[in-house]
Parts: structure tokens; C-alpha cells; sequence
């Protein structure tokens, strides 16, 4: 049986005073959440401040963090990147790898995202990997073309014993911040042509591997969502911002 698996990804946004306080709210009312597992995804420099404050809860609390990129290169000239033993240091479980918004804004490729896919896991952390269409793709019918193309891209070169250990998170690019959510129906689909393309290669490990929607997800939404057979969970953006609703989300996750 799965675990439902709730990341909150918060993007460029926050403070030292904003962490302090959306890490206390959470705690706040994390008790409540018995059948899932919580994790959150703060920009690089609030990391330690929102690792400090999750592990003073110790057994308390069953929230991980994680980051939202990392380079591919462990060390060297690459002003401005941060390397994944380095976050390994802070005690990160995940890093976010392919958003859709690395892939648009920074022109990240298929080619970055495997390798830093690979240096996330050579560092003993889950990548989750990220997977998605535009707009015009799902018009035009190329959703599972598309999504194949970019999980095939790290299936083929890392092969499948790699996806023991990851999260794959399917974010309609059309539904980010846009207030439109695919209905569960859409994502159910998407998510069981990823469950049955890793399942082609290896069913126990298609089986097993959590599979996350990022779209839009909101607490009058998620237990809707979560319910679908191959939706294992969320990536959730805008919504993690909030404790209430962050803590909504994972409530109906579990």
C-alpha cells in the first residue's frame, strides 16, 4: 500500500519572520495528519531555519524538507549553484527536479534534469521529479507523448532500478498558479499512463513509486483528487504558503 505524500513547494517567496511562522503553524496542527507523509521545499536559504525548527519537534513531528533545484556538479566554477551533498548536509529528503517553470524560465533540458537526477540520488536523497504539458499540447493530443518523452528521457538513461528510490510529480503546465485544476478524472489518466509506462519495464517498482498531481491543488479539492487509484498525493504550490490550507491538503491526504 502506498502512503499519500504531501510536498509543499514554496518557490521564490518568504522570509526569515515567514518561515519561522508557517513552520509553527504547520506544527501546529501536523497531529492530525496520521496516513501521510508531509514534506516542504523552502528556498535554499531558509532551509536550515526550516530544518532547525522541524527537527526540534524530534518523533513529534513526521515533516521532511527538501529544496526546490540543485546543480548536476558536486563542486567547482559554477558560480551561484548549489550541489547536492551540500543540501544533504542540511538533512534534505527531497529535491524537486524538472518543474516546469526551471524547464520555461531557465531552458533547463531532459539532458539537466538526468543528470542532476542523478546527483540528487548519488547524494542519498529522492528526486521528484517533475512531469508535464503545456496547454497547447493537451489540445493538440500530445499529453502522454509528451510526458513519455520527458519520463523516458531519465528512464533510459538511469534505467528502471533507479525509480526504487523517487517521487514523480505530474504538473499540467495549464493548471500552475492558473486556478484551473485538471478534474481528477484528467490527472487519474495521466497518472496511470506514467504507472503502466515505468510498469512496462518493472511492476513492483510501477507499483510502488509514489506518483503526485501539482495543479492547483486546494483543500475543497484534494480529497477528490487523492482519491483516485494512481494519485498518490500532491505537489502543491500557492496552497503550501498558508499553514490552514497546507494543513487542509494534508488532511485530506490523510
Amino acid at each position: 500500500m502506498r502512503r499519500t505524500l504531501v510536498a509543499g513547494n514554496w518557490k521564490l517567496n518568504g522570509s526569515k519572520q515567514d518561515t519561522k511562522d508557517l513552520i509553527e503553524g504547520i506544527l501546529g496542527g501536523i497531529s492530525e495528519v496520521k496516513n501521510a507523509d508531509v514534506a516542504v521545499c523552502p528556498p535554499f536559504v531558509y532551509i536550515p531555519q526550516a530544518a532547525e525548527l522541524l527537527a526540534s519537534q524530534g518523533a513529534s513531528s513526521n515533516i521532511s524538507w527538501g529544496a526546490q533545484n540543485c546543480s548536476q556538479y558536486n563542486d567547482g566554477a559554477y558560480t551561484g549553484e548549489v550541489a547536492a551533498p551540500m543540501l544533504k548536509e542540511f538533512g534534505c529528503t527531497y529535491v524537486i527536479l524538472g518543474h516546469s517553470e526551471r524547464r520555461a524560465i531557465y531552458n533547463e533540458t531532459n539532458d539537466d534534469i538526468v543528470q542532476k537526477y542523478i546527483a540528487v540520488q548519488s547524494a542519498g536523497m529522492i528526486p521528484i521529479l517533475c512531469v508535464g504539458e503545456l496547454l497547447s499540447e493537451r489540445e493538440s493530443g500530445k499529453t502522454e507523448a509528451v510526458v513519455a518523452e520527458q519520463l523516458d528521457a531519465v528512464l533510459n538513461v538511469t534505467g528502471i532500478e533507479q525509480f526504487k528510490n523517487a517521487v514523480i510529480a505530474y504538473e499540467p503546465v495549464w493548471a500552475i498558479g492558473t486556478g484551473v485544476t485538471a478534474t481528477p478524472e484528467q490527472a487519474q489518466d495521466v497518472h496511470a499512463f506514467i504507472r503502466q509506462r515505468l510498469a512496462e519495464k518493472n511492476t513492483a517498482i510501477a507499483d510502488k513509486i509514489q506518483i503526485l498531481y501539482g495543479g492547483s491543488v486546494k483543500p475543497d479539492n484534494a480529497a477528490e483528487l487523492f482519491a483516485k487509484p494512481d494519485i498518490d498525493g500532491g505537489l502543491i504550490g500557492g496552497a503550501s504558503l498558508q499553514a490552514d490550507s497546507f494543513l487542509g491538503i494534508c488532511k485530506a491526504a490523510g
